[in-house]
Parts: structure tokens; C-alpha cells; sequence
């Protein structure tokens, strides 16, 4: 683990790294028209072992930036802005930021990476959007890894989540932007001053002498759109899963609730489950200690 801790250390931020991390576009479709959904590629083009990471809600595919790397020479990690966030256009209509157009969208970049199959990584929205994709038949979800979250949303994290999604105030400095970060991101656990600013960085945008978030603000709008009284269960798509699937928990987490976690190594597709201390929703994947569950679950423990 110190290996994989030194290297990405030592080389994230790096000319070296930034080399091996290409950015690429593709169309998609909604009912309202067309939209480009950025995407970020890491490893060999030619290599036919895809992995697929999706982020959370508000976040972006810099957040699989640690991962990506470690990952490289086994994968050709391919990391998405879904649709609103990060580089990619936001919606006409916030009506379209949910989990079936997202879904869509990942059809159309898996056909454009011209593979019949691939490894996924989602955390939070991202394992929604895996779910759904991984239950379909004939889906091209070979394994799947859900970063804290499950077939049960618990009522409580999700209203927690809608005080502060589209809510953010614009930051007068990268340091304000930093502040506000760390206070929503505080679930995510114990981080280096290094890895809370890389969150930061690229959470935010300049506008002029200002920062916001990289996000469309329209997402909170859809999001509290049904109003959050009771948990929201997705049972009937977990228990289609046929996919190998690991299920990675923060031990303080209140999206995915440790009776939710364990019933999901009992039925669907009885998953290889993981708990991650001192840490609730979501871990980050940065660390060494969160890569390497990753890593031995997609690669069996090969090197």
C-alpha cells in the first residue's frame, strides 16, 4: 500500500500525470435536443479493458483522478462530467437531470469507446446510474463497485443533501471555496491540506474575480422536486443484478444504512462487501487503503 500511496503522491499534479489524462466529448440526446457530455480518458486507447467511474451528485471526473492513475496500466479508465456538472453542457430543463437520461448518456459514450463490456465504478448517483445499467439485459456491466449507496435512500440523507444542492453562495477566493467544501465535504473523512484543495480546485470555476461551483444549479432544483419523507427503496433493480459487485460503505454513512449494506451480501448479487472506518458519505477513493479494495475486487489481486 505505500507503494501505490508514494506513486500517485508523487505523481498526480505532475506534467507526467496530466500527460496521461485526455479529455474527450460526445453527443448525446434528450427529449429536449442534443447535449456534449465531456469525458476524461486515462491508460492506452487500444487497451479493450474499459473501467467506467461516475461521480456523485454535485461532484466530477476529477474526483477519480487518484484512482484513474492507480488503475492505468491495468485500464483504460474512462471517467464522465454527467450531464450538468464539470465540463459538460447543463440541461435545458432541470426536468432532465435524472438517473434514466443519465443512464442514456452512458449508453452512447460506452458505444463510442467501441467495447462490449465494461468494469464500473459509481459512487453515490454514479452506483445509481451503474445499478440501473447493470440490471438491464444484455447490459454491458461486466463488475461492479457501488461507492456508499444501495437500493435503500434513507429519507434523512437525502434532505440533507437538498439543503445545500444548488445553494451555494460565489466565493470571493479559491480559500472561501476551499472553506465551504471542507463544511458540506466533512462526510467524506479525514483528508491531507493537498487532497482538500484538489477537491476544491476543481469543485469551482473563475467567473470573473469570483469562484462557483461547477455545477449546474438547476441539479438541486431537480432534486427536490419529490418531496423526501420516506426512503426511497430500489430493490426490484438490485435483485436483477447479475453482475460480480462490490459494495464499499463509510462506516458513518446515513445514505446507505449498515442494515441496507449487510442484506446486500444476502440477495441480488450477494456482494462482496466492505466497510471503510471514520468515514461516511463517501469515501473518496484517494487514499491507498481505498484504492487497493478497488483494485483487488476489479483485478482478482493480480498485479
Amino acid at each position: 500500500m505505500t507503494f501505490w500511496r508514494d506513486r500517485i503522491s508523487s505523481l498526480l499534479g505532475t506534467p507526467q500525470a496530466q500527460a496521461g489524462m485526455r479529455r474527450h466529448s460526445v453527443q448525446c440526446v434528450s427529449p429536449l435536443g442534443l447535449h456534449r457530455m465531456s469525458y476524461l480518458e486515462w491508460g492506452n486507447p487500444r487497451n479493450p479493458r474499459v473501467l467506467v467511474c461516475v461521480h456523485g451528485l454535485t461532484r466530477n471526473a476529477r474526483d477519480f483522478d487518484f484512482l484513474a492513475q492507480a488503475l492505468s496500466e491495468h485500464y483504460r479508465v474512462v471517467c464522465p462530467d454527467v450531464v450538468g456538472r464539470g465540463e459538460s453542457d447543463w440541461l435545458k430543463s432541470p426536468a432532465g437531470y435524472t438517473v434514466p437520461q443519465y443512464v442514456a448518456d452512458m449508453v452512447t459514450l460506452i458505444a463510442r469507446l467501441d467495447v462490449d463490456s465494461v468494469d464500473w465504478v459509481g459512487t453515490s448517483m454514479g452506483g445509481l446510474i451503474g445499478m440501473a445499467l447493470a440490471a438491464q439485459e444484455g447490459t454491458p456491466v461486466r463488475k461492479l463497485v457501488l461507492n456508499d449507496v444501495g437500493p435503500v435512500i434513507t429519507a434523512e440523507s437525502l434532505r440533507r443533501i437538498g439543503e445545500y444542492v444548488g445553494r451555494a453562495p460565489e466565493f470571493p477566493s479559491l480559500e472561501a471555496a476551499e472553506t465551504y467544501v471542507r463544511k458540506v465535504s466533512e462526510s467524506f473523512g479525514e483528508h491531507t491540506a493537498a487532497q482538500w484543495r484538489h477537491l476544491t480546485e476543481h469543485s469551482v470555476q473563475a467567473i470573473g474575480n469570483l469562484f462557483r461551483l461547477r455545477y449546474d444549479p438547476a441539479i438541486g432544483d431537480a432534486f427536490r422536486s419529490t418531496p423526501m419523507i420516506t426512503d426511497m427503496s430500489l430493490w426490484p433493480i438490485y435483485d436483477t443484478i447479475k453482475s460480480p459487485t462490490l459494495v464499499i460503505r463509510g462506516a458513518l454513512s446515513d445514505l446507505l444504512t449498515a442494515e441496507t449494506f449487510a442484506e446486500m451480501a444476502r440477495r441480488g448479487p450477494m456482494a462482496k462487501v466492505v466497510e471503510i472506518p471514520a468515514v461516511g458519505h463517501a469515501p473518496t477513493l484517494f487514499s491507498s487503503a481505498q484504492i487497493d479494495v478497488v483494485r483487488d475486487f476489479l483485478l482478482g489481486g493480480t498485479a
